[in-house]
């Protein structure tokens, strides 16, 4: 179990504490919805994990693989609802992988992206087609 702790700061703000590290993060609601956007919003985050858990489980099986995958790039565009209730409903991302087309363990390291805990732990609404660019 991880903790993480939050101080709501004013101003639509939150200061976020990484228990185990005591790393931080500050967060602001999106200028689209009353805040200033002057920092990761809390729905930012989500697109953030997503392609960080990609790229770290990417990086994982690709280091039991014994590939190198230093230079890979995730960008995941977050969309937001626009009707109500205020909800993301869509996450594209794109992942270019510095390998070639042809690589050997192109199809596991695409469904380790795929499989990873965050993708898994969204709710099938949120739709995230993921677009992968072998180029090496």
């Amino acid at each position: 179990m991880v903790e993480v702790s939050v101080k709501y700061t004013g101003d639509l703000h939150c200061d976020a504490t990484h228990g185990p590290s005591q790393s931080k993060i500050s967060t602001d609601a999106p200028s689209d919805n009353k805040g200033k956007g002057e920092a990761f919003s809390p729905t930012d985050l989500v697109a953030t994990a997503l392609a960080t858990c990609m790229s770290t489980t990417m990086g994982i099986k690709a280091e039991d693989l014994g590939v190198n995958l230093r230079g890979m790039t995730v960008s995941v565009q977050k969309e937001m609802s626009k009707d109500g209730p205020r909800r993301i409903v869509g996450l594209p991302s794109e992942v270019h992988i510095p390998l070639a087309p042809d690589h050997p363990h192109r199809v596991v390291l695409e469904e380790t992206a795929l499989n990873c805990p965050v993708h898994k732990s969204l709710p099938p609404e949120i739709h995230r087609p993921t677009k992968f660019f072998w180029e090496g």
